[in-house]
């Protein structure tokens, strides 16, 4: 009897460890996955950052100045609200992703009691509704710019407007080329609204 008692007991002892080291194993995927999330987060708004503050500084600088039958006619952003807006818009964007950025670093180094879910549902949500504000800014102000662009492009025979990029091929392609840019921001921004949402689930 004494030894039966002996073998249970040890056999009580020797599932402990192994609970302990299974709970162990489970948390330790849970860890590398939130810190993978966190490091996307982090390069996907560096990415949003650089490509708001590049398509801001494109438009900016855009200008060009040439003769139409020997009158000298300017070429420059802010003869168009459009363009006006588009450039606001990438540049209020640039600057609130790069608080996000810096606000996102300071939680990644404090430390956390609990390793599964080391931002709670609040700062969680302050991100997802960061996000889904800046990407909508974002988009209209590529939507204002891409709409007067085809004009400038192309022009509107329905209204007598004339296509201008033909007579002003560097502001034109200096515009584009932002506005191209502007767009790969409004990708990365989606992407981190969908990985706000996974985090936080």
């Amino acid at each position: 009897m004494a030894n039966g008692n002996g073998n249970g007991n040890g056999n009580d002892m020797d599932l402990e460890p192994k609970s302990g080291s299974d709970d162990h194993d489970h948390d330790h995927p849970t860890a590398i996955t939130n810190l993978h999330l966190c490091y996307s987060q982090i390069i996907l708004r560096v990415l949003a950052i650089a490509s708001t503050l590049a398509a801001t500084w494109i438009i900016l600088t855009a200008k060009q100045s040439v003769l139409i039958f020997g009158i000298p006619f300017d070429a420059r952003y802010n003869d168009s609200s459009a363009f006006q807006f588009f450039a606001f818009a990438n540049a209020i964007a640039s600057a609130f992703c790069f608080l996000s950025l810096c606000f996102l670093i300071f939680l990644s180094t404090r430390p956390s009691s609990n390793t599964s879910t080391p931002l709670n549902f609040y700062i969680f949500f302050f991100f997802r509704l960061h996000d889904l504000l800046m990407m909508g800014l974002v988009l209209s102000g590529c939507s204002a710019a891409t709409a007067i662009g085809f004009v400038g492009k192309y022009g509107n025979t329905h209204t007598g407007w004339s296509p201008i990029c033909n007579h002003f091929p560097s502001f034109c392609n200096r515009v584009t080329a932002s506005i191209a840019i502007s767009y790969f921001s409004v990708i990365c921004l989606l992407i981190l609204t969908t990985l706000s949402l996974h985090t936080h689930h």
